[in-house]
């Protein structure tokens, strides 16, 4: 009977034991839940795993889905397989402390996902010292992890960044300091944490950190703020601030993050970039003005103005090649900075040592001190700067060259402080001179171009002046000629044919006197009222009598056209169109003349269904002496008929142009006031 009464007391303290483990375990899964912890069991014995619901869901399995331990272990990130094994081999180590600790990625079964998980467990021996079980719990790391890495990259970037970067408190105690923060203002870590931020800003700019404090309370950013810091040994220098207020989880602002940066470089920068384009606007105005004009002195002087400008010289001046016979005389040309009488009361400068590599050509010659140049007073009678010449410290010197070699002279700039002049002044003033040195040489070759087209303007005005009579005289005579012979005189038509070709000499003679007269602007002009439909006429019936290849065909208005202009002049005109529209269209039959006015001009139009002429020689017809040789290699003339044809219609204040295809031909027009 008493051990009856003892087995039901331990049964019931076995009921006890066993409900209270239940609820121990209830207790235990609704911390786990809560905490979104998975569990596991694993029987390393058998091999078989079992997973929890919440730690499927962790690998993305769905709760009814079988799980093994190979499985497992093909989602284990490839990286971290090898560590998870040796882990788990020292947690079923039966000398070992038999924990199991592991921070791991996984590949997610339902989608390739990479997560971090993090497994805490025990391992459980038999009597035998086998590893029994090992069970544990699982839990997401991946926020955490992530965190930590993005925690680790900024802490990076802030200890490598080369901008300063400092944080604070909203009362404006420094918190944190970077290496760059110390190596722009002076100071360490160890000298700024717990200072306030004011010890870093000028005295007058302390308003300036209420107003940022006021604007980061407010949870709103300050982007490249410019203004100036002070540094450690009382330097103020000029900074870029950009100032991002700091949150705690919640959202709320805790403190400020600000970024320093030196913008003594970016306005050097700035600085440098405006000089550059200063300088190309110089050079670019001094290329059009070298390049244009055909002026010596001009060119000279514009030269030297400029290049003095460019380089912040106090004076510059142009020495042109004025050799005597001892080979040393330089003439002052072009003054800039300075007057002339500075330089003319000392002399021209004489081939000195210190002279010599720019009067020679052989390079350029810079200074910081030029007091201080070996080469320098060792030449009397002054042994250096006479009294009264402008003082020079900074010399730069630079030769003149010609295409040639020639020394055309030579560029020499100075100023009374040292160190003004710089490597880059150097290269810019070479390429200026370069650049005056060609145009110098054009200049040359103009003024001996004009020299020798003013001898050739002279010898066509007198020869064809001096033709004129001889010619004047055969034509009178073969004229009595013709008129005393008879028609049945068997020389009639060499007579004839003569008479003909002493009239094209003579047109010739009066071409060339006309282009003579308009090179010196004394083509004389006889204006008179006059019927221009008529003059068309009669000189179509000219043309038309001494043709038998062309017909010429006249379109114009009823009325009378009558205009003020030179009679002679204006059909002189119409015949050289018509010349030319009968002469450049040997295959055609045909030349259509048009008139045509408005109530203030008139406008003729000459038409001809020949050669036609190529776009880019369209512009070119109308220069003296040019001819398009593919077309007028087997016809005869200067070209110089609408060359003088375009000069009169232009002193008559009109206009003169053409319309032209090739292979269908040239219509030309020109049109001229009524009345001028």
């Amino acid at each position: 009977m008493e051990n009856l009464t003892d087995l039901k007391q331990q049964l019931a303290q076995y009921q006890q034991r066993e409900a209270e483990l239940e609820k121990s375990e209830a207790r235990l899964r609704m911390a786990i839940a809560s905490a979104n912890l998975g569990t596991w069991d694993y029987k390393p014995l058998t091999g078989e795993l079992t997973w929890s619901d919440e730690c499927k869901h962790l690998y993305g399995l769905a709760p009814e889905a079988e799980i093994n331990f190979e499985l497992f272990t093909e989602h284990i990130y490839p990286a971290d397989r090898d560590a998870l094994e040796q882990a788990m081999k020292k947690a079923m180590d039966p000398l070992g402390d038999h924990i199991y600790d592991m921070t791991y990625r996984i590949i997610r079964f339902d989608k390739p996902e990479v997560r971090w998980l993090r497994a805490q467990g025990k391992v459980y021996f038999n009597k035998l010292q086998e590893p029994e079980r090992f069970i544990g719990t699982i839990v997401d790391q991946t926020e955490t992890k992530l965190a930590e890495e993005k925690s680790a990259k900024l802490a990076a970037i802030v200890e490598s960044s080369d901008d300063a970067i400092i944080g604070k408190t909203l009362d404006g105690i420094i918190t944190s300091w970077n290496p760059a923060a110390e190596h722009l203002l002076g100071y360490t870590e160890k000298d700024v944490i717990g200072k306030h931020i004011t010890i870093l800003i000028p005295e007058d700019r302390l308003d300036e950190e209420d107003l940022i404090l006021e604007r980061v309370r407010s949870n709103k950013k300050v982007e490249h703020y410019v203004t100036f810091r002070v540094t450690k040994a009382g330097l103020e220098i000029p900074v870029s601030i950009s100032v991002s207020p700091i949150r705690d989880v919640t959202g709320k602002v805790i403190g400020a993050a600000k970024i320093i940066r030196n913008n003594a470089h970016q306005k050097e920068t700035e600085a440098r970039l405006l000089r550059y384009a200063e300088n190309l606007e110089v050079l670019n105005a001094l290329g059009k003005v070298i390049s244009e004009k055909m002026d010596v002195s001009d060119i000279l002087q514009k030269v030297t103005d400029a290049t003095t400008r460019l380089i912040g010289a106090a004076f510059g001046a142009f020495f042109y090649n004025n050799v005597s016979e001892a080979g040393e005389s330089y003439m002052l040309f072009a003054l800039s900075g300075a007057p002339r009488e500075a330089f003319e009361r000392f002399g021209i400068p004489r081939n000195t040592a210190l002279f010599h590599p720019t009067f020679t050509g052989e390079g350029i010659v810079r200074a910081d001190d030029i007091t201080k140049d070996p080469r320098y007073g060792k030449n009397s009678p002054f042994f250096g700067m006479p009294e009264g010449h402008l003082q020079v410290t900074s010399y730069l010197a630079v030769p003149v060259i010609s295409k040639s070699g020639a020394v055309i002279g030579g560029l020499f700039y100075g100023h009374p402080e040292p160190g003004k002049f710089t490597r880059e002044h150097e290269q810019l003033i070479f390429g200026v001179a370069t650049q005056a040195a060609i145009a110098l040489d054009n200049t040359k070759l103009y003024e001996e171009i004009r020299k020798l087209n003013d001898k050739k303007e002279e010898f066509i005005g007198l020869a064809s002046h001096e033709l004129k009579t001889p010619v004047t005289s055969l034509s009178g005579y073969l004229q009595i000629l013709n008129r005393t012979l008879p028609d049945t005189d068997r020389n009639k038509p060499f007579l004839q044919k003569a008479l003909l070709q002493v009239k094209k000499l003579s047109e010739l003679i009066s071409d060339l006197l006309d282009v003579s007269k308009i090179e010196t602007g004394q083509l004389p002009l006889s204006f008179s009222d006059f019927n221009i439909t008529q003059i068309v006429q009669e000189t179509i019936e000219l043309i038309q009598y001494s043709t038998k290849t062309h017909q010429i065909i006249l379109q114009q208005p009823e009325q009378e056209i009558i205009i003020s202009a030179d009679k002679q002049r204006i059909e002189q005109v119409i015949v050289n169109l018509l010349s030319n529209a009968i002469k450049y269209s040997p295959k055609e039959k045909l030349v259509n003349v048009t008139i045509s006015a408005t109530p203030d001009k008139v406008k003729v139009a000459v038409q001809d269904y020949g050669m036609g002429i190529q776009k880019e020689h369209q512009e070119r017809i109308f220069s003296r002496f040019y001819r398009v040789e593919e077309l007028a290699s087997h016809i005869s003339g200067l070209g110089i008929g609408l060359y003088i044809s375009k000069e009169i219609i232009t002193r008559h204040h009109g206009k003169l142009w053409l319309d032209s295809e090739p292979e269908k031909g040239s219509t030309f027009f020109f049109e001229i006031p009524l009345n001028l």
